[in-house]
């Protein structure tokens, strides 16, 4: 016999879930950190527009942490600077984050030396960079015990940094740079330049001379034209298969089929 559903629980559980939800909202927006409500960090510099999502990874050594303007940092992200914290570490800044940057959830940024992200970078989630290595020179001492080597990260601007990739001391990463999900970084990389694997070498690169070698096997997407409005791009969604290949036609002018789509029209 099924059993006969309790009208005033369910009822109560709903209203529950919603409060719930809604306290965590809440808690999330007051708990992010941004250069007007920084609570408790004093990080050396961070633009407008930037935000860290709560909650957080760990963090210190925020004053020699520079971040730049419109920055998103996903929740449980990890930026330090220093092997710990209370250290003094001079008058330069040490993990500097440049405009515009994406931190994915859960990534790790470690900076006991300097570290660069340029600009407009993007990183998918649980992506970890560090400037320190354990070193293994004597055998008889535990690994962990041994004083680490540490070299300086470069990553140039516009690159993307994909899901659980590693990059490594020492690496100096162009600009506009693909890194495969799961690649283990390190030494140079070149501009323009798709990497992967563990370690990864370069499997496409761009130059001027030749454009992508070997030839990228898709065609380049195609963005929206403009001056086409968020109006007319919700009734392209609604237009069925038959209507939208009659829009998509050479023939005539395509910015008047578009106007047609504008309500009212």
């Amino acid at each position: 016999m099924p059993k006969s559903k309790n009208t005033f629980s369910s009822w109560s559980r709903r209203l529950a879930q919603r409060a719930v939800h809604a306290g965590w909202s809440w808690v999330q927006r007051t708990g992010s950190v941004t250069a007007e409500h920084p609570g408790r960090f004093r990080f050396g510099s961070m633009g407008t527009g930037t935000r860290l999502a709560f909650p957080l990874g760990t963090i210190f050594g925020e004053p020699w942490i520079h971040v730049g303007a419109h920055c998103i940092v996903g929740e449980q992200v990890t930026l330090t600077a220093g092997l710990m914290p209370g250290l003094d570490l001079g008058p330069d800044p040490i993990l500097r984050i440049g405009d515009g940057v994406v931190l994915g959830r859960g990534s790790h940024v470690i900076a006991d030396t300097t570290v660069t992200i340029g600009s407009d970078c993007y990183f998918g989630p649980y992506v970890y960079v560090t400037s320190t290595n354990h070193s293994y020179d004597d055998p008889h001492e535990p690994i962990g015990k041994q004083w680490p080597r540490m070299e300086p990260v470069r990553i140039g601007p516009g690159c993307w940094i994909g899901t659980g990739a590693v990059i490594l001391p020492g690496a100096r990463i162009g600009r506009n740079v693909v890194v495969a999900a799961g690649a283990v970084v390190r030494g140079t990389v070149p501009d323009h330049a798709v990497v992967a694997g563990a370690p990864a070498r370069v499997v496409r690169r761009w130059t001027p001379a030749d454009g992508w070698q070997p030839p990228l096997r898709t065609p380049a997407p195609v963005p929206i034209p403009e001056g086409v409005t968020p109006e007319q791009l919700r009734a392209l969604s609604e237009l069925d298969e038959e209507s939208a290949a009659r829009l998509a036609e050479p023939a005539g002018d395509g910015a008047a089929r578009l106007a047609e789509l504008e309500p009212g029209s």
